[in-house]
């Protein structure tokens, strides 16, 4: 598994998929317990959309046979 920017378009790995599907999932729910604290909600979104963004730049090296 390598990370690049080249690799934005290609598949992204199923361990990173999995990876930022709970970074965002994760941060769903901690911005849903800071509701009355709008710079923390905001803070813990932002994370989570960027976890999730990040982990499209990985790509596999390759068949492992």
């Amino acid at each position: 598994m390598k990370i690049s920017i080249k690799s934005y378009y290609t598949p992204t790995p199923k361990t990173m998929r999995k990876i930022g599907d709970t970074f965002l999932l994760l941060s769903t729910c901690i911005s849903a317990y800071f509701i009355e604290n709008p710079k923390a909600m905001l803070i813990s979104s932002f994370t989570g959309v960027i976890g999730k963004f990040l982990t499209n730049f990985f790509t596999d090296n390759g068949p492992t046979n």
